[in-house]
């Protein structure tokens, strides 16, 4: 998977940064936030001092148990036959694409009860809940629709995924206004409408159709989600952590894509060691599908002065991003990472 940087996380369309952003998250993520007034990732080319010395642990807890890869007996992988290019989702962390014969493999299943989504161009959307024991081959078929504003909605996602500028997001969005048009009650659509927005800068616009989305669908913990990433672009931090809190209270805990929003805020405000917890929750739940979170992970460890928890954290963004944006700054970072480690000794 393409690594993103943490501005491209927030824009994800389902991250958390799809998301994240963008997935947030898209973000996903975010991400995850994957948005203006975010640190570069350029901040390996100039460094700055480190906050006063922390505690310091082992390299093994700069990633604890629990986000490490899970063993064989604690997870298993799902083979998904579908359509061919259809995007697919996992309790609502978008997991990627499946190939031209249909197939898709989703590693990383953690027992219990799963929540699984299709999304195929030309063809109506399928949510399927997945019991415990539904794990190994798994045969979706989907059926072609004709409904007008599910199809625009469709193009309208493709559109403000490829958008590479303001004219394309322009276009986007009004895909996105004729799929309203042609329902007007449409969650999804209003979401995605106020994603667009705040690419564009139109944060009151952006909150008009949070607010619409919401109105649809109460609770909605995506939409919450995407308004702490307004609000927080248009610099009200404090406003930004409630609409977080709201989206992970409304989600159950699991929202990737507002976990590493709260990281971000956390750690422009110098609030390390909560930024630190914040985006090892957006790792564990996005199962390693958004490496870019291992170079927040790793900047904040480096900022406690836990340089062997920067380093693990690093060469996990190594693992999964190997020719990813970042990788030749990390690696010309980690063996000075090391050396601060001896020292510390």
């Amino acid at each position: 998977m393409k690594a993103t940087t943490k501005e491209e996380l927030g824009r994800r369309p389902d991250s958390t940064l799809n998301f994240l952003p963008s997935q947030l998250l898209s973000f996903a993520i975010f991400a995850v936030a994957l948005v203006a007034g975010v640190a570069s990732p350029d901040t390996h080319a100039q460094r700055k001092k480190p906050s006063p010395r922390a505690s310091k642990t082992t390299a093994a807890a700069a990633v604890p148990a629990k986000v490490r890869t899970p063993t064989a007996a604690a997870s298993k992988s799902i083979t998904l036959t579908t359509e061919p290019k259809a995007v697919v989702w996992l309790d609502e962390v978008r997991r990627g694409v499946t190939d031209d014969s249909g197939q898709f493999e989703i590693t990383r299943v953690s027992p219990g009860r799963h929540s699984l989504r299709v999304r195929a161009a030309g063809f109506g959307e399928r949510t399927l809940s997945l019991l415990p024991a539904q794990r190994g081959a798994l045969l979706l078929k989907l059926t072609r629709t004709t409904d007008e504003a599910e199809l625009a909605f469709q193009q309208a996602e493709e559109a403000r995924e490829r958008a590479a500028n303001d004219d394309a997001r322009r276009e986007a969005a009004e895909l996105y206004r004729r799929a309203l048009t042609l329902r007007p009650r449409y969650a999804a659509a209003h979401v995605g409408l106020a994603r667009v927005l705040l690419d564009l800068n139109d944060y009151e616009g952006a909150l008009d159709e949070v607010e619409e989305a919401r109105k649809d669908r109460p609770g909605l913990a995506e939409a919450s989600a995407v308004e702490g990433r307004i609000l927080r672009a248009s610099a009200q931090n404090a406003e930004a952590v409630e609409a977080y809190g709201r989206a992970i209270r409304e989600a159950r805990g699991f929202q990737p894509e507002a976990h590493t929003g709260l990281g971000i805020i956390y750690e422009e405000e110098g609030k390390y060691e909560q930024a630190a917890a914040a985006y090892l929750k957006a790792v564990a739940q996005l199962a390693d599908t958004e490496p870019v979170l291992y170079e927040l992970l790793g900047r904040v460890y480096e900022r406690l002065e836990k340089y062997e928890e920067a380093v693990a954290a690093y060469e996990k963004y190594l693992a999964l991003a190997p020719n990813g944006k970042l990788a030749p700054a990390i690696e010309s970072v980690i063996e000075q990472l090391r050396k601060q480690a001896a020292e510390q000794d």
